[in-house]
């Protein structure tokens, strides 16, 4: 077949990438990799974005991909994609395309490799370690040894990560990159999931049965309606059938928490106790795209035979197992069986009014985490800010205790809440800002934002509109929390391993060029607030809150 002398694997896999809607590729250079990085710089539809960490490039590709449904990040061989697999492990978990870039040695090197027993830099010997290492957290890996065969890999791999939304490893030798090889051919559509209809029919006619038998059912919604874009139908099951709904910690804002059937988000112990209680009163929960962690081990020990749960890994009512029932096919079903049933239950609980606006400050009541969240909540709420903007929560207490924030919209909360990587909420908040067009407010605890300090400079560097909001206790609480929360009382001790260093906040946001406050009570933090309103560059803040405040919620799910 002909080729392009001037078109190389490098531009066809950047063809692809722009077709399936990536405008953004996020990168730390390397020599391996340096001739799809030349493509990239030449390239008139999708722009590098340097970052000067590979975990760091790795996560603002999660965040990108979590709007524009795919992200890319291009990094040196071994010493940059180990350093990145944290991040493309949660993307795997968390059903997240993110397509890892890399090269190793050339056809060229590797003849002396084999000649000489030279040991090559950044390689362990194996030229295969990549793949060993990638296809325990990816959906497929592909070493591209041959710009004729590169091509057919390359969207074979695509395909994979657009159907079953996880992170994919491409890896060519260093010289194939830059290789002619034939332009793109039509476009790459993601592949259904195997449907047995058989078992389909079953699981939905079963599924049926249970909800018109249920007195009090209620429906749940994971982050896997997001992923496969099902929140149309989602909504339309939820409004067809009357149920109120929950939705689980991950997928909080996976659909308008405005909606008049919404009861709050369920994260286990840590829900609002109103949520928590609907949730314990229910006979039957419809769990759809839900992905279960140890956070709601309470509800799986009580209630596991009364939930219906489907998502890409299984399907059953109860202990009953359907093979083969993929999520969109089920709930496209699952309509359609349910119909608008005038005999359905409607909703069986009212939604709780939110709380008043907090009004009146008094300047000096000290922060707390409940008490800093309430304060941006309700300000957000007035002044309307979660409709260009997005709470990213990293793993802290801090994310449970936002988990009972209400009325947030659509897409507004992003959280790294199943695989739990410190530091994921920093490091995502540049591909957030370009992927989704929004505003990032980032609420980090201490010991995350000093795995990813570094991410600032690059929100700097590309003159993003963050804020990031530092809570500031010097301690890992919520490490603490489950190791010994008997800590916490008065005159408990934190073990030694949980204690961090103290930083100057205000110093490191000079040096990194960004904008610095402090704020420890509820007055400044309010001032600040309408301080940031018109500040249209990179902000860290760092809230101060006692050593020993510990967030109710925590309390709750560490006990």
């Amino acid at each position: 077949m002909a080729t392009n002398k001037d078109f190389s694997v490098a531009d066809y896999l950047l063809a692809r990438l722009h077709q399936l809607g990536v405008h953004k590729v996020f990168q730390v250079p390397g020599d391996y990799v340096s001739g799809f990085m030349d493509a990239l710089e030449q390239s008139a539809d999708i722009r590098p974005v340097g970052e000067v960490n590979e975990l760091s490039a790795a996560y603002a590709a999660d965040g990108y991909a979590r709007y524009a449904g795919i992200g890319a990040v291009s990094l040196q061989y071994g010493v940059g994609t180990f350093s990145a697999m944290n991040a493309i492990a949660g993307a795997y978990v968390e059903r997240n395309p993110v397509v890892v870039i890399s090269a190793s040695p050339s056809a060229k090197n590797r003849q002396i490799i084999w000649s000489e027993d030279v040991l090559f830099h950044h390689s362990t010997g194996d030229l295969e370690v990549g793949r060993k290492v990638f296809e325990n957290i990816t959906v497929a890996c592909e070493l591209l040894d041959d710009s004729r065969t590169a091509p057919a890999l390359i969207d074979r791999a695509l395909v994979a990560a657009i159907s079953q939304r996880r992170p994919i490893y491409l890896e060519a030798w260093q010289n194939v990159w830059g290789e002619p090889c034939e332009e793109p051919k039509g476009e790459l559509r993601a592949v259904p999931a195997a449907c047995d209809l058989q078992s389909l029919d079953a699981a939905v006619e079963t599924s049926v049965q249970r909800l018109r038998e249920a007195k009090k059912p209620l429906i749940m919604l994971g982050i896997e309606i997001a992923r496969f874009g099902l929140q149309k139908q989602a909504l339309h099951l939820i409004e067809a059938s009357g149920l109120s709904f929950t939705t689980s910690l991950e997928a909080k804002t996976v659909v308008d928490e405005n909606h008049p059937q919404f009861i709050g988000t369920y994260a286990g112990t840590a829900s609002r106790l109103w949520t928590q209680d609907l949730v314990d009163q229910t006979d039957c929960i419809l769990a759809l795209g839900v992905i279960f962690t140890d956070d709601y081990l309470q509800l799986l020990k009580k209630d596991f035979g009364q939930i219906i749960l489907v998502n890409t890994q299984q399907a059953r009512t109860g202990l009953q197992y359907y093979p083969h029932v993929p999520l969109p096919q089920y709930l496209g079903a699952l309509t359609s069986a349910l119909g608008l049933d005038e005999n359905f239950p409607l909703p069986l609980h009212p939604r709780e009014p939110l709380s008043p606006l907090l009004g009146a400050t008094d300047h000096d009541t000290p922060l707390t985490y409940e008490r800093f969240l309430d304060t941006l909540a309700d300000f957000a709420r007035e002044q309307r800010l979660w409709d260009n903007s997005a709470l990213i929560l990293g793993e802290s207490s801090a994310l449970y205790a936002a988990s009972n924030i209400m009325g947030m919209p659509e897409n507004s909360f992003v959280a790294d809440a199943i695989w739990g990587s410190l530091g994921h909420e920093t490091g995502c908040a540049l591909g957030v800002a370009m992927g989704g067009g929004r505003r990032p407010l980032v609420v980090a605890g201490d010991g995350g934002f000093m795995m990813m300090c570094q991410s600032l400079s690059t929100l700097v560097r590309n003159r993003v509109n963050a804020v990031v909001f530092v809570m500031s206790n010097e301690v890992y609480a919520i490490e603490q929390a489950f190791v010994n929360i008997n800590a916490f009382k008065e005159h408990g001790e934190f073990a030694p391993f949980d204690i961090l260093p103290s930083w100057d906040y205000l110093a490191l946001a000079k040096g990194f060029g960004a904008r610095g406050y402090r704020v420890s009570t509820e007055g400044e933090l309010r001032e600040l607030l309408l301080k940031l309103l018109v500040i249209d560059e990179t902000v860290l803040v760092q809230v101060v809150i006692p050593q020993k405040d510990l967030a109710p919620q925590i309390e709750r799910l560490a006990s």
